[in-house]
């Protein structure tokens, strides 16, 4: 080694290896320049990039902000819609607590109407139906009232002409013998037949008929909520309303009469009471002239006595047996017609007659008639049909007729009148 040393070999490979050395450093040069231009400009970019990261953040916290700012706008238009829902509602409360009575009687109707017209519908399965078969589907879901008659079983009583009437009284008006009678000591609501007795007190009071009597609010039914053709505001004589009360059984004209009367309703309605004693109808009471309320009642013979008072009335005669009357409203032409279709036909002969009804009292109807030469009072209360109460009065009608010579039925005597 020391031999090798000493020779100078190992400074000349030491010189080949410097320069072998610097050789390689030369070619390698710009490699690695370019190595390191890359690695600044990776420095440079990462430098760059590095400030990115704070941007996104910003805009994320700035979406956020937004969003909860749409949050909160949300959340106030809840809040405020909450806050209008209870305006509105308190406002209804307030509107609806200012309806008047009549206002409130309407709505409750609507409602009524409605549900039954929901059942309706359910029923039908879907298929539109015309407002007169809607009319009288939505009545057959209304519940059914029993009258005063039915609830006190008046009905179960039997007679021979098999009448659909609880109540009733055939008599001859000349002799007063009692022809027929069922019930006839039962006190009863009489509706309308009420008016017969509101006509009497008007047409004895001799008023003047000419005198223009105004419909106002106060003659707006408001216990059964019936209708009327008379609108409040129309004007007509006192004649005219006479004649409607006991024709067509206007309610709103009936309420005039008695409310203009001298002295105010209710000294008229003392008057009918008066009037009713003195012809010694005992079982009778008035509240007020329509018929309206159940707490008119009577009994079928005071009501026999009132039909033959009333027929010495030529004035009542015309009236209750008009078929039809017109009337001037502004610049309208009404027609009414009288309730009782008998009036119109060629087999009766019908001096006086009057109608009524209300579920207390069911269908009633009280005449004067002359068949086969006599004249006969007849009272019919508390029928259950529609038209039972015209068809017993035909019935009685062919019995008279057929029989030879009448004899009482289910009864006997004869009428206090």
């Amino acid at each position: 080694m020391r031999a090798w040393v000493a020779s100078g070999k190992v400074t000349r490979w030491l010189r080949g290896l410097t320069g072998a050395t610097v050789l390689a450093l030369l070619v390698l040069q710009p490699f690695a320049s370019a190595h390191a231009a890359g690695a600044k400009k990776g420095s440079a970019a990462s430098h760059r990039s590095a400030p990115a990261a704070p941007h996104a953040k910003a805009r994320a916290q700035k979406a956020k902000a937004v969003a909860r700012k749409g949050e909160a706008k949300t959340a106030t238009s809840r809040a405020s819609a909450r806050k209008s829902e209870k305006q509105a509602s308190g406002q209804g409360r307030r509107v609806t607590a200012r309806l008047s009575a009549r206002e409130k009687v309407a709505r409750g109707q609507a409602a009524s109407r409605t549900r039954g017209a929901t059942k309706v519908q359910t029923a039908s399965r879907g298929h539109r139906l015309s407002p007169h078969r809607l009319a009288q589907a939505v009545q057959h879901e209304a519940p059914v009232r029993l009258s005063f008659g039915q609830m006190a079983g008046l009905h179960e009583s039997a007679d021979p002409l098999e009448l659909k009437s609880s109540v009733a009284l055939v008599l001859d008006q000349d002799t007063r013998q009692v022809l027929l009678s069922k019930n006839d000591h039962a006190v009863l609501p009489i509706a309308s037949l009420t008016k017969l007795m509101t006509g009497m007190v008007v047409s004895e009071a001799n008023l003047p008929m000419d005198e223009m009597i105004t419909i106002s609010d106060e003659d707006v039914d408001t216990e059964k909520n019936s209708r009327s053709r008379l609108t409040v505001g129309t004007q007509l004589t006192r004649g005219e309303l006479l004649h409607l009360a006991l024709m067509s059984s206007e309610n709103r004209a009936a309420h005039a009469l008695g409310r203009t009367y001298p002295g105010g309703l209710n000294r008229f309605v003392a008057l009918m009471n008066a009037r009713a004693q003195q012809l010694g109808m005992h079982d009778t009471r008035y509240v007020e002239p329509t018929g309206l309320s159940s707490a008119n009642q009577s009994s079928a013979q005071d009501l026999a006595v009132l039909v033959a008072a009333a027929y010495q009335n030529p004035q009542l005669r015309q009236l209750t047996t008009s078929p039809s009357h017109e009337v001037e409203i502004g610049r309208r032409t009404l027609q009414f017609n009288n309730t009782n279709g008998l009036v119109k036909s060629p087999e009766w002969n019908i001096g006086l007659q009057k109608t009524g009804y209300i579920s207390e009292a069911g269908r009633c109807l009280v005449m004067q008639a002359r068949v086969a030469g006599r004249k006969l009072i007849m009272v019919f209360l508390d029928s259950a049909g529609r038209y039972s109460r015209i068809a017993d009065a035909e019935r009685v009608r062919r019995w008279v007729e057929t029989l030879p010579h009448v004899s009482t039925v289910a009864g006997h005597g004869s009428y206090p009148g």
